[in-house]
């Protein structure tokens, strides 16, 4: 059984829509149904014309993937709904911005073997895929050579030798792209074979899966993830309250339930969730629906997304707000990742 790396955008520009998709198709059937052209998300959400005017090189550059379940929790005819603007292609995205790069955290460097990252004492890192959920815009790795990839899992040896052969590490990452797009087939072999070095107690799956195609979270993935002797950990991305909706709730009440534990990434975006407010009410909504608020980040300074930054001092004002409204458990940890540091930087 081959696990396959797939650049994303290829693998967005070889696919077609269907608008008809069958939710009876299960989640693969949610990926191939997901707007892959700008016109067809905005006649869905009755957006103006307008919306595409200046765009077609920052598309080019970084192709529109959203899927269909995503976009039901917009609001029809807003063209600055928070979730509309986390996956609409930007024409200053092709403007280059001093200070911003292709390489914002340093994963060219940490790379160990093709594949596998590291970064931090005691853990590593493996790009399983460059297919995601969701396109994005802000994407720190939306320049990421995923081609260079490991294609198979022969390719991926070297990688899981060195996993075995470094008994400093005791957990194992799981990220992309999203490693929920690969198979569970794929994903239990990847994770019996991580489970085999003996000195690996944790297995750590980042991804967007479940709030963006709720549908993911199924029996076949509880199996295998609940399977190992690894104890599994799920870090979610969400970045605004309106994302957790009924749909996704039920998917992480299926990991609660399972015994997975969930903590929850945000990136702090102008014009998302750039207001004390709302993530007051992500915080709460999160724990309500069992998931810690573990990192809000700062903005990762990739070339394309300079128009999202919201400057640290007024992050920290707002993280400052949280905290008087807040319990502390509910404050995520606002940090920026730097190049070449040996941990997250704590901001506030």
């Amino acid at each position: 059984m081959n696990i396959v790396t797939t650049d994303s955008q290829s693998a967005s520009s070889n696919c077609i829509a269907n608008p008809n998709q069958s939710p009876s198709e299960g989640w693969k059937g949610s990926m191939r149904a997901a707007f892959r052209r700008l016109d067809d998300l905005a006649a869905y959400l009755q957006l103006p014309e307008s919306v595409g005017d200046g765009v077609q090189a920052a598309s080019d550059q970084f192709p529109l993937f959203v899927p269909r379940e995503f976009a039901a929790k917009m609001t029809p005819g807003d063209v600055l709904d928070p979730l509309l603007l986390q996956v609409l292609p930007h024409p200053l995205e092709t403007v280059s911005t001093e200070g911003f790069t292709t390489n914002p955290v340093g994963d060219d460097e940490a790379t160990l073997t093709p594949g596998l990252l590291q970064k931090y004492h005691g853990r590593a890192l493996m790009v399983t895929t460059g297919a995601c959920a969701v396109h994005c815009r802000y994407c720190f790795r939306r320049h990421f050579p995923y081609s260079e990839g490991p294609k198979g899992i022969g390719a991926w040896e070297p990688a899981l030798e060195a996993i075995a052969a470094d008994q400093s590490l005791h957990e194992i990452l799981l990220s992309g792209g999203d490693p929920l797009t690969l198979t569970d087939g794929i994903l239990r072999q990847l994770a019996e074979r991580i489970a085999s070095a003996s000195h690996v107690r944790r297995l750590r799956l980042h991804t967007r899966l479940p709030v963006m195609i709720p549908s993911r979270i199924d029996d076949q993935l509880l199996a295998w993830l609940t399977g190992s002797r690894l104890k599994p950990f799920l870090v979610i991305h969400t970045n605004h309250p309106r994302e957790l909706a009924e749909d996704v709730a039920g998917a992480l009440a299926r990991l609660t339930e399972a015994g997975v534990p969930l903590l929850n990434q945000t990136v702090m975006l102008r014009g998302v969730n750039d207001q004390a407010e709302t993530l007051i009410e992500l915080s709460e909504k999160l724990l309500d629906l069992g998931v810690m608020p573990y990192y809000l980040h700062q903005l990762d300074r990739v070339q394309g997304a300079a128009h999202f930054e919201v400057p640290k001092a007024e992050g920290f004002q707002i993280v400052e707000t949280m905290r008087s409204r807040l319990p502390g458990y509910a404050v995520p940890r606002f940090v920026e990742e730097i190049a070449g540091d040996t941990s997250k930087r704590v901001i506030a």
